[in-house]
C-alpha cells in the first residue's frame, strides 16, 4: 500500500505512435497508465473514448487508470470497464449519487476512485471516503496537460493523509498535475503514493528514462524501493492492481 507507483499519462503522448510510446514506458517499469477522458463540457477540452482504452488494452499489460472528466460519467462506466479500464475515477463535483456510482464501478470489477479539483474541499469526502479505493487530488485545474503545479495542493494532500490515517482506511492518495522531477518528492513526502505524470514523461527525449528518473526522485523522499528494485535502473514486470 505504501509503495510509490508511477502512472504516465497518455494525454501527453504522441497519439500517432501511441502503442510504441506505451511499450517504452512499460519496459521502463511504469506501474500503470493514466487515461484522461475529457468531454468538452465539464472541462474545456475533448480527448478520447472507450475505443482508445480498448486499443490500449491490446498493447499493454499495465493497469489502465481511467479518469473521467465528464458531466455524466455514470452513462459510460460500463463502456469503459468493458474496454479494459482497471481503475475508474469520477469527480465529486458532478456525480449526484456518488455512493451509487462507486458501488457500480466496483460491481463492474474495477477499482473506484474519487477526484478533487484544486478548489474542492476535503469535507465533501467525509461520508464517502470508506467507499473509495483511492482519491485523486488534482494539483492543476483539469483540462490540459503541461500546467504549472499548484503548491496549495500540498496541504490538501497532507490533510487527506491525516484523515485517512485517523480513520484507519486503506485509501490511497493519487496526485495529478504539474508533476516533474522538482515536484514529485514534495507530493510523496506529503502522503501521495500514486503519481501521475504526463509532460514530464512523454515530453522528455526518452520517456523510459524519464519514468526511471521520476521513480528515483520519488524514492528519494524517504521511501525504500520494493525488494528486487534498484532505484532508477531495474525494470520491473508490470503488475495488476
Amino acid at each position: 500500500m505504501n509503495e510509490v507507483r508511477i502512472a504516465p499519462s497518455i494525454l501527453s503522448a504522441d497519439f500517432a505512435r501511441l502503442g510504441e510510446e506505451v511499450q517504452r514506458v512499460e519496459a521502463a517499469g511504469a506501474d500503470m497508465l493514466h487515461v484522461d477522458v475529457m468531454d468538452g463540457h465539464y472541462v474545456p477540452n475533448l480527448t478520447i473514448g472507450p475505443p482508445v482504452v480498448a486499443a490500449l488494452r491490446k498493447v499493454t499489460r499495465l493497469p489502465l487508470d481511467v479518469h473521467l472528466m465528464m458531466t455524466n460519467p455514470d452513462a459510460f462506466l460500463k463502456a469503459f470497464r468493458d474496454a479494459g479500464a482497471d481503475l475508474i475515477s469520477v469527480h465529486v463535483e458532478v456525480v449526484p449519487h456518488l455512493h451509487r456510482t462507486l458501488d457500480t464501478i466496483r460491481a463492474l470489477g474495477a477499482r473506484p476512485g474519487v477526484v478533487l479539483n484544486p478548489g474542492t474541499s476535503l469535507a465533501l469526502l467525509d461520508e464517502i471516503l470508506p467507499c473509495a479505493d483511492f482519491v485523486l487530488v488534482m494539483t492543476v485545474n483539469p483540462g490540459f496537460g503541461g500546467q504549472r503545479f499548484l503548491e496549495t495542493g500540498l496541504s490538501k494532500i497532507a490533510r487527506l493523509r491525516r484523515l485517512i490515517e485517523d480513520r484507519a482506511l486503506p485509501t490511497v492518495i493519487e496526485v495529478d498535475g504539474g508533476i516533474d522531477l522538482q515536484t514529485i518528492r514534495a507530493v510523496v513526502e506529503h502522503g501521495a503514493r500514486w503519481i501521475v505524470a504526463g509532460s514530464a514523461v512523454f515530453g522528455a527525449p526518452d520517456p523510459g528514462l524519464a519514468v526511471k528518473q521520476l521513480r528515483a526522485a520519488a524514492l528519494g523522499a524517504g521511501h525504500t524501493a520494493p525488494a528486487g528494485v534498484t532505484t532508477g535502473s531495474t525494470v520491473r514486470p508490470p503488475t495488476r492492481l
